[in-house]
């Protein structure tokens, strides 16, 4: 029996720019975590998961559950890993021994709120697949795989920033200029220690989700197409990363903290953003704290000077339905 885990993540500072060779740094979210089992078994076979499971109680709860965890579950992104596990593996002249398994899995990570759910169960299945078979592959490939997942595989636009931090977990800074990644097919990846984060939360909606491709709007296309507004916000999304990781090093907090709502600020200027994501924004700022979004929608991370501002961070969201957690930020 192999059993592995991959974690929630939250984006800290530079996104959206890990999908436009920009810079980022995240954290692994320990709260929250996918978990994956593996064992031999006389047939291949991947398990459905509760969220799988194609039954509800009635009209009411199909509408609530697919809102909620949206028209797919694990199954397929596991059955798409193993066919790349399985290319990536012929493709570096390793030969697979003939063992079948059952796999399966759960997730308590909240879904379609860009806390990389979906990356945490394919990272974690990778995991297991490498265990079973007593393959060797190096964290930035591990990385580039599970991206290749879900973007060649099923054709889900996605970044690497995700695929990253899941795989090194911890606190990291990433760089994607295009020239790093023409020349080694990965970004430069450098571990940051975590006791160099102030005060950190993490705030999330506990109601129905719209996804996080809603707030994707065109800015991919504007980007191909040379448009200068996103093509300077991709670079200015990437300094700040740059910025914030000198500003963590030298524990300057109140640069820091300008930052984060400037990466947010500026979000919001070339994105379109729903009002129950502003209304999230603004009531953590004025309850003292900074704040952007963690993903693409739905969940917001940020900093805050003491206790008493947290305790006013979760009496303040919780009637809007949002929930506020400490992250476990371990290396």
């Amino acid at each position: 029996m192999i059993e592995t885990y991959a974690y929630a993540r939250a984006g800290f500072l530079g996104n959206p720019s890990d999908g436009y060779f920009g810079k980022t740094i995240s954290f692994s979210v320990r709260n929250f975590r996918a978990r994956v089992l593996l064992y031999p078994s006389a047939r291949l076979e991947i398990k459905l998961s509760k969220g799988d499971t194609p039954v509800w109680e009635n009209l009411d709860d199909l509408y609530k559950t697919t809102r909620w965890r949206g028209y797919y579950g694990g199954i397929r992104i596991i059955q798409a890993l193993i066919v790349r596990f399985m290319d990536d593996c012929r493709a570096r002249g390793i030969e697979l021994d003939e063992r079948n398994f059952t796999i399966e899995y759960d997730s308590n990570i909240p879904q379609r709120l860009g806390m990389g759910g979906s990356s945490a169960i394919v990272t974690a299945a990778l995991r297991a697949l490498c265990a079973y078979y007593n393959v060797d592959i190096p964290l930035p490939v591990r990385a580039n795989l599970v991206l290749e997942t879900e973007t060649r595989e099923l054709g889900v636009p996605a970044g690497l920033q995700d695929r990253v931090i899941q795989a090194y977990e911890g606190l990291v800074y990433m760089d994607f200029a295009k020239e790093i990644m023409d020349r080694q097919g990965y970004g430069d990846y450098r571990r940051l220690d975590p006791a160099l984060l102030p005060n950190v939360y993490v705030a999330y909606r506990t109601s129905l989700s719209e996804g996080t491709e809603v707030f994707h709007n065109n800015i991919r296309e504007r980007w191909r197409a040379g448009d200068q507004e996103v093509v300077e916000a991709m670079k200015t999304w990437a300094g700040y990363a740059e910025q914030g990781a000198s500003a963590l090093q030298a524990r300057d907090y109140a640069r820091l903290d300008a930052l984060i709502n400037a990466n947010f600020d500026l979000r919001s200027r070339i994105y379109k953003i729903d009002q129950g994501n502003l209304e999230m924004i603004h009531t953590a700022r004025r309850c003292g704290a900074t704040s952007k979004f963690a993903g693409s929608g739905g969940a917001i991370v940020g900093t805050y000077p003491d206790e008493g501002v947290y305790q006013e961070l979760v009496r303040a969201l919780k009637p809007i339905g949002v929930a506020v957690i400490k992250p476990k930020v371990i290396p």
